[in-house]
């Protein structure tokens, strides 16, 4: 991709993207411009699609539309219009606005390149599609909605959910790092993809588990129906923290799901060749935020509304710091995820 031509979005993809934007400024030149609008695409589905005071077909009419014009498939210019106009953050609105620029930059990208974009913004919109859809009953208070709470019925569904909205990014970032970054490298493809599904999927069950308590005050359960009742609970008894003790034994066992698939996520990054430093440190950052969250999690109050656990700023610098300078010590280096989740 042609530098001047994604410099038109750098400031904008910095605003929006968060704490992406450590992650973003580390990786390798040769596949930054390519990773940094996927993610600016991303997050501007994103925001359509949880615009929350614009109605819920109206939002997956703009997502399709918005699908469309990534893939290919139309060229009708984009106007978000009061989906726009909804947005209380700034950054937000300016990328509602500008992402029809955002778009356009998919023509500077390689036809190899351009698909891989396109082929992961098509499973997270699909992903993005079938929440809404799911959740639908539960803001609209149809009987379904099982008292305005909609559960996911089983674990099938869960791993389908993580897997397009974050394993998939992990596949993404697989294949275009190996195209990019260490393409002679000999690596079993085959493991290496799965742990960078499984790397993504980690991350995103994370979200998940630490924001239980939000997301069941807008009528989403993530957790299953069906392990629920297993353990004696109904989706609608999560709203009052008194079960929580009773909850806790079974969500302490998602979070070591998430662990196993973090565990994955460092084998994928310890099997990148030691010379794609760049490319480990950036996925050695967000696995041992990742980390630190799970184990505060595991001392946290889950069901406590407005609750929401995360690290501060000073153990991200403190993470980002250590990454990088225990790099030339390849045996100090190599036990950071360890260490972290044995903290």
């Amino acid at each position: 991709m042609a530098p001047d031509r994604f410099e038109l979005l750098t400031d904008l993809l910095r605003r929006v993207s968060r704490s992406f934007n450590i992650t973003l400024k580390i990786l390798p030149r040769s596949v930054r411009a390519q990773i940094g609008l996927a993610y600016l695409l991303a997050r501007a589905t994103d925001t359509v699609a949880d615009t929350e005071l614009v109605a819920v077909e109206k939002r997956l009419e703009a997502l399709n539309r918005l699908r469309d014009r990534i893939l290919g498939k139309s060229d009708e210019p984009l106007d978000f219009g009061s989906i726009t106009q909804e947005q209380g953050d700034e950054s937000e609105r300016e990328l509602l606005s500008r992402t029809e620029e955002a778009v356009d930059l998919l023509s500077a990208c390689s036809e190899p390149d351009r698909i891989l974009i396109r082929q992961v913004l098509s499973t997270i919109t699909s992903g993005q599609e079938l929440d809404l859809r799911r959740f639908s009953a539960a803001r609209t208070g149809e009987p379904d909605g099982a008292g305005g709470l909609v559960a996911l019925k089983n674990d099938a569904e869960l791993d389908d959910y993580t897997y397009r909205v974050a394993g998939c990014v992990g596949e993404f970032w697989t294949k275009i790092c190996r195209a990019h970054v260490f393409p002679r490298a000999g690596i079993d493809e085959e493991t290496f993809l799965k742990n960078g599904v499984r790397f993504g999927k980690g991350l995103q069950l994370i979200n998940i588990l630490r924001d239980l308590s939000g997301d069941l005050s807008q009528g989403r359960c993530y957790l299953p129906a069906d392990r629920l009742a297993k353990a004696g609970l109904e989706p609608e008894q999560l709203r009052d923290s008194a079960n929580e003790s009773t909850l806790r034994p079974l969500y302490d066992e998602y979070l070591d799901r998430a662990e196993a698939h973090l565990s994955a996520g460092w084998s994928y990054t310890l099997t990148m060749p030691w010379a794609a430093a760049r490319m480990r440190i950036a996925c050695a950052i967000p696995i041992q935020i990742g980390a630190r969250t799970i184990a505060k999690l595991r001392g946290a109050t889950i069901l406590e509304t407005g609750q929401k656990t995360k690290i501060s700023r000073r153990e991200v610098k403190l993470v980002c710091l250590q990454s990088v300078l225990l790099y030339p010590l390849p045996f100090f280096w190599s036990r950071l995820y360890t260490r972290q989740s044995n903290s």
